[in-house]
């Protein structure tokens, strides 16, 4: 199977859960151990500086007010509005994707992390085990547009402003059936 639940015992011990560990080492590079666990709201300030670390990574078009925006409301608005999966490497986390039905809300991999296979780990769960077909980009990163085409996502339409108005263009993409 692509999914074992051969999770790190502490972290199951600390937090009660049931974890899914990759196995299939096609999707991912042997040196790289994780496992993918739902997040709890004592995680969120740990995804708070993942999401702001890896922003500050990518979205270089952003302005500091909106990133400092956006940061503030991660733990109080955004995080409980959606299934939050986060991805643990040596029992920490490192990345995490949040889902709402068949929509990829967010995914974000701390960028000490970056091309170690994390993010398509993350996009595989979300795609194979909870039915993701659906994600919007802010069109300004190219690399996260590049991403999701590279792994079978077309765009469908285009936004010429984000959610809150503002001039950051987004793509609505799909997954090509």
């Amino acid at each position: 199977p692509l999914y074992s639940s051969a999770a790190s015992d502490v972290y199951k011990r600390q937090h009660s859960i049931f974890a899914i560990t990759m196995t299939d080492k096609k999707e991912r590079p042997a040196h790289d151990a994780y496992d993918i666990v739902p997040a709890k709201a004592a995680d969120y300030p740990m995804l708070v500086d993942i999401w702001e670390a890896s922003v500050r990574a990518t979205h270089t078009f952003l302005a500091e007010a909106d990133l400092q925006r956006l940061r503030s409301r991660l733990a109080t608005d955004y995080f409980p509005a959606v299934e939050l999966h986060m991805l643990l490497t040596d029992g920490r986390p490192v990345g995490f994707a949040g889902l709402s039905g068949d929509n990829l809300e967010m995914l974000f991999v701390h960028p000490d992390f970056f091309g170690r296979g994390l993010g398509r780990a993350l996009l595989s769960f979300a795609i194979r085990e909870k039915g993701v077909t659906r994600v919007d980009v802010n069109e300004q990163n190219k690399r996260a547009e590049g991403f999701y085409r590279a792994h079978g996502f077309r765009t469908t339409s285009r936004d010429e402003t984000d959610a809150d108005g503002l001039p950051y263009p987004i793509l609505h993409m799909a997954l090509r059936q």
